[in-house]
Parts: C-alpha cells; sequence; structure tokens
C-alpha cells in the first residue's frame, strides 16, 4: 500500500473531519520497470498496515509498522482557501479590535439590512480604513552560538556546503526522505531535490565509484556509508583508484570527495557496526583522514572537508551523536588539520580523538580528584596528524599515553608512540603507553564495556607512568 494525498478539501467548516485516500501500489509485469523521479510528486513509501487517528484539524496521523518498528509520521494537509474557524476570528480580534466589533455587531443583528449600511457608499471606504494594516514583526536572527548534538551540527554543515555550492551532491544508501540511518541528512533532499541529494542502491563499490566518475566532471561528492564496517565493499576503490587517481594524472585532475563514516562503539550493537578502521586509510597515500569529537568541530570540519581538493575520510563518532555542546556558526579558530589541547595539565599527557575524547576527559577529571594533573589533546586529524601540540605537552609533562578504540597492533596509536618518542626522546620520563581495543574481532554487544577502553583503563595507564 501507499499513502497518496487527495486533492479534496482536507477539512470540513469546523476542521474536524479529514479525507485521505488510500490506493494500491501500481503492479507492473516487466522487472525493468523503472519507477518516476520520486523529487517530482510527494513522499510515499510503502508500509504494511497503516491506520488513520485523529489529530489536529488540517493533518493527519499515519501509524506506520515496518519490520518490528513502529513510528508515526505527521503530515498537513491545507485547502487552496481554507475556511475561517473561530479560532481564526478570536486572533483576528487581537490584532484589529475595531473590526472584531463590528463583525459582532452584524452577527447580533436582523437579517434586514439597517440604516447605517444604506446611508452611502463612502462609508465602506471608511471601514477599511478603521483596520489598519498589522506591522510586520521584524524575525529574530539566529543565534551565534547554538547548543546542538554532533548530528544536527553535521546536517547543518552540509545543508550550508549545500547551499554555498551547487556541484556539492550527497551520496548514499537511505540519505534521502529518511534522511540517514542517524538522520545526518534529514530534510536535506527535500529543500535541495533528488538531483542533489541521491539515495542509491546497497553497494559502496558503486556509491564510491560513481563519486569518482562526479569529481572528475567538477562535482564535489560527499559520499555517506551507514556503518564502519559496511566500507570494505568500496575499500578497493578507495584505495586503489580515489586515493591515486590525482598522482596519477601528475595533479592534472583533483578528487574533492568526502567519505563520511560512522565510527566506533558504545551503541550496543555488533561486527560491522561498532568498528574503528582509521589506520587502514591513515596508511593510504593519498588520502586525508579526521574524526571530530564535538559539534562545533563537526560543523566546522565538514565543511573544511567538502572544500578540500583532496579526498578525505571523515570518521563521526557514533557515542558522541546526540549529546549536545555550543556551536559557534560564525567563527572558527582552529583548523582542519590541526590537534588541540582541550585540558591542561603538568603530570601527564593524554592524546585521544573521536569518541576517546570524552573518555580521556573523563578520566582526567577522576585523575584530578586524586591530586593528578592530566592534560587531554585531541588529535582531530589522523592524517595527516598535527605533532607540536603534542611534542609541546610531552616536553611538559614527560609522560604520553595515546587511547584508541581501535586495536593496538599496527595502529594510529602505533604511529603516534613511534613518533613522539623521536621527536621527544630526551623529554620522556617513562615509556609511551597504549590503551586501545584488544586484538580480537568486535564482540557481541554485551561485551563491548570490557573490549572498549574506559577511563579506568586510561587511569591505570597514567599510574603505570607514573610509577617509573
Amino acid at each position: 500500500m501507499s499513502d497518496v494525498r487527495s486533492e479534496a478539501p482536507a477539512t470540513d467548516t469546523d476542521g474536524e473531519i479529514v479525507e485521505a485516500e488510500l490506493v494500491d501500489a501500481p503492479e507492473h509485469e516487466s522487472a525493468d520497470y523503472e519507477y518516476a523521479d520520486r523529487s517530482a510528486g510527494e513522499d510515499t513509501q510503502a508500509i504494511d498496515v497503516v491506520e488513520i487517528v485523529e489529530s489536529e484539524p488540517g493533518s493527519i496521523v499515519l501509524e506506520e509498522h515496518v519490520a518490528e518498528q513502529e513510528w508515526s509520521r505527521e503530515f498537513t494537509i491545507e485547502d487552496a482557501a481554507p475556511t475561517p474557524t473561530r479560532i481564526d476570528a478570536q486572533e483576528a480580534a487581537d490584532v484589529h479590535p475595531e473590526a472584531a466589533a463590528a463583525a459582532d455587531a452584524d452577527a447580533d443583528g436582523s437579517d434586514e439590512p439597517d440604516a447605517e449600511q444604506n446611508a452611502g457608499a463612502e462609508s465602506a471606504p471608511v471601514a477599511e480604513a478603521a483596520a489598519p494594516a498589522a506591522p510586520a514583526v521584524p524575525s529574530e536572527p539566529e543565534p551565534r552560538i547554538q547548543s546542538l548534538p554532533m548530528v544536527k551540527a553535521l546536517n547543518a554543515g552540509l545543508r550550508k556546503a549545500l547551499a554555498d555550492n551547487d556541484r556539492v551532491l550527497i551520496l548514499g544508501e537511505d540519505v534521502g526522505p529518511l534522511g540517514g540511518v542517524f538522520r545526518v541528512t534529514e530534510g536535506l533532499q527535500k529543500e535541495f531535490g533528488a538531483q542533489r541529494v541521491i539515495d542509491t542502491p546497497l553497494a559502496e563499490a558503486g556509491i564510491v565509484g560513481t563519486a569518482i566518475g562526479l569529481a572528475m566532471r567538477g562535482y564535489r561528492p560527499v559520499v555517506e556509508i551507514q556503518f564502519n564496517g559496511f566500507i570494505f565493499p568500496g575499500f578497493d576503490q578507495i584505495t586503489t583508484q580515489l586515493a591515486k587517481l590525482t598522482n596519477r594524472h601528475d595533479g592534472r585532475i583533483s578528487m574533492p570527495i568526502v567519505i563520511r563514516v560512522p565510527h566506533g562503539g558504545h551503541i550496543g550493537a555488533v561486527e560491522h557496526h561498532q568498528e574503528a578502521p582509521e589506520a587502514y586509510f591513515a596508511h593510504t597515500a593519498g588520502l586525508r583522514v579526521v574524526a571530530p569529537s564535538t559539534p562545533h568541530d563537526a560543523y566546522w570540519m565538514i565543511q573544511e572537508a567538502i572544500q578540500s581538493d583532496d579526498p578525505v575520510l571523515f570518521f563521526e563518532p557514533m557515542s558522541r551523536y546526540w549529546p549536545k555542546g555550543e556551536v559557534d556558526l560564525l567563527e572558527n579558530t582552529t583548523p582542519l588539520h590541526a590537534s588541540r589541547v582541550v585540558r591542561t595539565g603538568t603530570d601527564a599527557t593524554v592524546v585521544a580523538w573521536a569518541g576517546m575524547v570524552s573518555v580521556a576527559l573523563r578520566a582526567a577529571e577522576l585523575a584530578a580528584e586524586e591530586g593528578r594533573s592530566v592534560e587531554v589533546i585531541d588529535v582531530r586529524s589522523i592524517s595527516p596528524v598535527d605533532y607540536t601540540p603534542i611534542v609541546e605537552s610531552v616536553r611538559k609533562t614527560g609522560r604520553l599515553i595515546v587511547a584508541q578504540e581501535a586495536p593496538g597492533n599496527v595502529s594510529v596509536a602505533s604511529e603516534i608512540a613511534a613518533t613522539v618518542t623521536e621527536k621527544a626522546f630526551y623529554s620522556l620520563e617513562s615509556p609511551v603507553l597504549r590503551v586501545a581495543g584488544f586484538d580480537t574481532p568486535f564482540p557481541p554487544a554485551k561485551l563491548e564495556d570490557i573490549y572498549l577502553p574506559d577511563a579506568d583503563r586510561i587511569l591505570e595507564a597514567v599510574d603505570r607512568a607514573l610509577a617509573y
């Protein structure tokens, strides 16, 4: 079944009755039949059960039940010329009391015209003049600093990028009317059309390959990978084509493609849904790899990534999708590939990125309760890494702990530990320590809290470093 919005009036004079027409979807004999572009008509969605329930006048609620998931969608069906109701009259009375008084006088009188109505034609203009137009209320300017979850910050950043450059496109599975699994692209297809926010088949290699072709023609595609483990069907296209094409053509072409990837765990899912595969791509020359940890960074970094002429892997920590944070919509002081000190300290340095930054900050708070001062650095850019703030911090504290969700063997944490050892060897008071996921496949959801590093494991590493 599919819901079709009727062209008939949606409400009666009291605004209480709603009409909607439900028709069967057309059947087609040929499997090659292609539906018309959905952007040209109303949004429809195949559903198993539809129940129409009463709601506010002028709207209906469709209770949809699909594959054991339930949700409600509310939309409004409006007439071309809606009939005024008592509420409309009351609102008008608040704005134009003189006109409301005249209307009440007409309602209380008889059907016969009175003497004032027949006094002369000049009375009509006088009556109209008695009700001056209401002054326009100036709209409130959008606040410069807003409190947003990362999902909304990413959505706002993508919307601005789409509005600023009509060569920016979004491709991915369910990025259109659904808005993606995490609703990062919610509302963007409705605003910019299905030619710029494109639902694709379930084929990551095809999605990335299509983006490469679009980039060759001057577009700036933004690819969404639904979950981190789903990126591997597109791994060949990313590492052997996307990362190499600019160098292969001696710099004559660029690959301004952003690949958005949900990152890490802490959402109670299973393997291929909670992995941290950043090391594969950081190891690949020709790719930039970044990971925001706050809504502010997400808002600005997604725009900077889209503006880059090089391909960017953009890892978004799923554990930080929903907590809110302040976003400055007008100013950003940290460039895309810069590390940043997010908490100062003197006894030890903890380096982290993506979802592990909040865990490291929690560990630093607990350490402070024990009288130990821990400095926390958000790497933000995994390839290239900005080592300057890290090395300066280690020269001050003498100790370094690198925390990540990925397994520790041959990892980004391994590279940071080796590089800092080279650059600040004589400043180190203890070996560089790593806190990481275990070198096993990601476990079932009930065991994720054992697998993923937490604040206690970081504090244990701090204790070991201070014991030297």
